[in-house]
């Protein structure tokens, strides 16, 4: 067979190719040109979920939490911000703290998170939480009749009154509910702290991850964070059944209170609230927590004050509010 000859100058191009290709591929590794891919961890913002203990086979989900802030709402809190640093250059409040959560995304940010307060009214909720504990061990608690026999001794009175039970009148304890939280009552509440359980009471703080509350002393300072859970897990209801928590998120829903957090909403929204009043001796301590039901985007706020002029704190909290709601809805 024939063979036909490659010409030289083709052969010697071949040649001279293949060098400088080997000597391309060789040089690019040797001077590191070429590196592999390296997977660089990111510290994600995990998902912390607090479960009920003191069961044998079940550990109930409370909540979820994300340990950090969300950035899509850095700018709800800048403007927040701005509005409690006006108040405190005018001497209106001497500080402020202000949780927002939304319930859809489990977003949330906070200002003031390590500043405690004295809650007053605010720890009515927990309370009536304790009585619907009751009532889960001994059914039909709450419709025990008690009869207000004679004008109880009230150790301070409250700036913001509503309506509130007379003397020689029964009630039931759910009615007594009721007054405590819908016109926030202290006669009413002293009437119901006769018949608390105080160590179901206390373990609404424990089972929640907070302290074991001191009963000796005449409050229980408290963090926006901290308070925000007991709002938080009736909304989840996930400490109460579903029945319970929709009759107390509902209570709180008939708080007549309207110079704070609904002050800054659009008449008839719908909002579950409750708000409190308290003192330290040299500052008034006013706060509001609620759920507002903002379209399909529902949202916890919690906002705590602390002034001089205790009838100027609520339309800080009512500022607030409204900047908060205007915002959420372009979110």
């Amino acid at each position: 067979m024939l063979q036909k000859k490659i010409p030289a100058y083709l052969l010697l191009i071949f040649t001279i190719a293949g060098i400088t290709a080997t000597y391309l591929f060789t040089t690019s590794f040797s001077n590191n040109t070429i590196e592999p891919e390296v997977y660089q961890p990111v510290e994600a913002c995990n998902y912390r979920n607090v479960r009920l203990k003191g069961y044998t086979y079940t550990r109930p989900l409370l909540f979820g939490d994300k340990p950090c802030e969300s950035e899509r709402l850095s700018n709800i809190k800048n403007k927040v911000s701005e509005v409690i640093s006006a108040y405190k250059t005018a001497g209106t409040i001497s500080t402020a703290s202000v949780y927002l959560r939304l319930f859809n995304t489990s977003e949330w940010f906070q200002i003031g998170e390590t500043e405690k307060y004295n809650p007053g009214s605010l720890l009515k909720v927990p309370e009536l939480i304790t009585f619907f504990r009751m009532n889960e061990k001994s059914p039909g608690l709450l419709n025990k009749k008690i009869t207000y026999t004679k004008p109880l001794s009230l150790a301070k009175q409250a700036l913001f009154v509503s309506k509130h039970i007379e003397v020689g009148h029964t009630y039931t304890i759910r009615e007594l509910l009721h007054y405590m939280i819908a016109y926030s009552d202290n006669e009413a509440t002293m009437l119901l702290n006769q018949q608390m359980d105080l160590d179901i009471f206390k373990k609404v703080f424990t089972d929640l991850g907070m302290a074991n509350p001191d009963m000796t002393k005449n409050d229980i300072p408290i963090t926006i964070r901290e308070y925000s859970l007991f709002l938080r897990v009736l909304f989840n209801a996930s400490y109460l059944n579903i029945e319970d928590s929709e009759f107390c998120t509902g209570l709180l829903s008939q708080s007549d209170f309207d110079k704070g957090l609904l002050n800054g909403l659009p008449k008839g929204t719908r909002a579950a609230h409750k708000f409190g009043e308290a003192g330290d001796g040299v500052n008034s301590h006013f706060s509001e927590a609620g759920i507002i039901y903002l379209d399909n985007n529902p949202y916890l706020i919690t906002v705590m004050t602390k002034g001089r002029d205790p009838k100027a704190l609520p339309a800080v909290v009512a500022n607030i509010s409204r900047t908060i709601f205007d915002l959420s809805r372009t979110l």
